[in-house]
């Protein structure tokens, strides 16, 4: 499908408004709560579905079903990464205020990641149609994980980005307000609100490996797939502060996403089977596709909360989020809270 040049001008025109309007409205260091994260989180769900709706009047019904399931898809997958942020912000003890800060340059750096990647994408899959069968491998691997459980846990103190980000230059110590970079001794050293949006684009790119291979077996149309992503993306801020204090009561929400990742699998598997083998095995329609995420979707949520985890043990909690990383105290490495063995202890004293 040819998608015209005004309707990409139309959705960069979106994307680059809702941007700056957030950006506008949320200058400096300001904390985000349950209420402003709730109208931001329906402003993006409500933008993403009128979105969906123009797609469909201009570009066909079918065109509007795959943004749908593809922005659906995308969004329930990203669930995973609000997780990660909230291991990231707590490792490097990033105070409330300068979150949202971090996570918009985090989406900004996501949005030109995936960009690239799906791309490429689209491009490695139109020349060699059989490694759709690869990207399908990736996602039934990617199910089995979640469903034993077996997902690896992301460690920011090991991140390949960080460790790069100190060899190429300095990191002090505390934060300064919202900068990302300061002047000391007349050289540029980031601050570790810099080194927090590398960790956060590196867990991006992680989560990018089974985000793309999953989008590509619901379309292979370039402004399908990554508009649906960018929409996703974009409302990813508003739901972490929304959730946030309430990922752990959706326990049963992994075992969803790993039916719903295999599920993508086998649909990526009939169609590579049907480009590359000419089987005669129906594929699974799209619609068909938004159902089962949906359902899914909804049902292990309703799970989660008929069947809440027994209530664990009270035990001395660390509170994050409020205090500057002070290494000279701690006597840990004098680098971005790091110590030799890439570990921070966030008991001691800052």
């Amino acid at each position: 499908m040819t998608v015209p040049i005004w309707a990409w001008a139309a959705f960069a025109a979106v994307i680059v408004v809702m941007l700056l309007i957030d950006l506008l409205a949320h200058r400096g260091a300001n904390v985000i709560g349950f209420k402003e994260a709730a109208w931001w989180s329906a402003l993006w769900v409500s933008l993403s579905l009128i979105f969906a709706v123009v797609v469909t009047l201009t570009l066909g019904v079918d065109s509007g079903v795959d943004f749908t399931t593809a922005w659906l898809l995308e969004k329930s997958l990203s669930v995973d990464n609000l997780f990660v942020f909230a291991l990231i912000f707590g490792y490097f003890k990033v105070p409330r205020e300068y979150q949202h800060r971090v996570l918009f340059f985090g989406v900004i750096g996501a949005l030109i990641f995936r960009g690239i990647f799906l791309a490429a994408g689209v491009a490695i899959v139109s020349k060699f149609t059989a490694v759709l069968f690869v990207f399908a491998a990736i996602l039934l691997y990617s199910a089995y994980k979640l469903l034993k459980d077996e997902d690896e846990s992301f460690d920011p103190g090991t991140s390949v980005a960080v460790r790069l980000l100190r060899k190429i230059m300095p990191v002090r110590d505390e934060y300064a307000g919202t900068k990302f970079f300061v002047k000391e001794a007349g050289k540029r050293v980031a601050t570790p609100l810099f080194a927090v949006v590398v960790a956060i684009e590196a867990a991006d790119l992680v989560f990018a490996v089974d985000s793309v291979p999953a989008v590509l077996a619901v379309s292979d149309d370039p402004f399908i797939i990554y508009s649906s992503n960018a929409f996703a993306i974009l409302g990813l801020r508003a739901l972490y502060f929304l959730l946030s204090g309430l990922l752990e009561k959706f326990h049963y929400l992994s075992k969803g996403l790993s039916i719903i990742l295999a599920f993508i699998g086998v649909k990526l598997i009939l169609q590579a089977s049907h480009k590359v083998i000419s089987t005669s095995i129906p594929e699974i329609p799209s619609l068909v596709s938004l159902a089962v995420i949906i359902v899914v979707l909804a049902g292990s949520i309703i799970l989660s909360l008929k069947k809440p985890l027994p209530a664990k043990p009270e035990t001395e909690e660390v509170e994050t989020g409020d205090a500057p990383i002070d290494l000279e105290k701690s006597g840990t490495d004098s680098e971005i809270g790091l110590a030799e063995d890439g570990k921070v202890d966030v008991n001691s004293k800052t």
